[in-house]
């Protein structure tokens, strides 16, 4: 499961005095995201438009609904995902530039190769007030030629709320490695 969205930060969230929150981390996200000129997101709720006459989803009526609802309040996010762009490489680290400007702080860099044409994936972690953030580009050639960029935050108080269990239930094996 991707938790896309955007949590449960302390205060209002809009960035006066301490607060830092769900709400400043996205439009942080969304600022840098605008400014470096990468491809528009058609992703509703992560960057992109709300559909008009889009039908609100109904209220959690499952543990495992209730759960991702509780996740997804814990997360800023911005994606893009569809036909290659040219330069949206350096639009991309532009972002990340962008969003170092803000007071993130940029960690390790990594860069892995998908497949034998050509195909990559570069990633940075980025650290901000108790917020993570992978920031990823990965473009795959080919037959199906596509790119998917993604800037994902996660408070990291908001996601140690969640016992073992939960973390399992919802990501699996990958629980163990976040």
């Amino acid at each position: 499961m991707v938790v896309l969205g955007a949590g449960c930060g302390v205060g209002d969230g809009t960035g006066g005095g301490s607060a830092f929150g769900r709400e400043t981390a996205h439009a942080e996200i969304v600022a840098a995201v605008k400014k470096a000129g990468l491809p528009k997101s058609d992703l509703p709720g992560i960057g992109g438009p709300t559909p008009a006459g889009s039908t609100p989803l109904p209220t959690p009526s499952t543990d495992r609904q209730r759960l991702e609802e509780r996740a997804y309040a814990c997360t800023a996010a911005w994606q893009y995902a569809g036909p290659p762009v040219d330069g949206s490489r350096g639009d991309f680290e532009k972002a990340v530039t962008g969003l170092v400007a803000e007071g993130w702080v940029q960690g390790e860099r990594q860069v892995e190769k998908l497949d034998p044409k050509g195909g990559t994936m570069l990633q940075f972690t980025l650290r901000k007030r108790g917020w993570v953030m992978y920031a990823r580009h990965a473009g795959v050639t080919g037959s199906l030629s596509m790119e998917m960029i993604s800037l994902n935050a996660t408070e990291t108080a908001c996601m140690n709320r969640f016992t073992e269990q939960e973390r399992k239930a919802l990501f699996g094996e990958d629980a163990e490695r976040g």
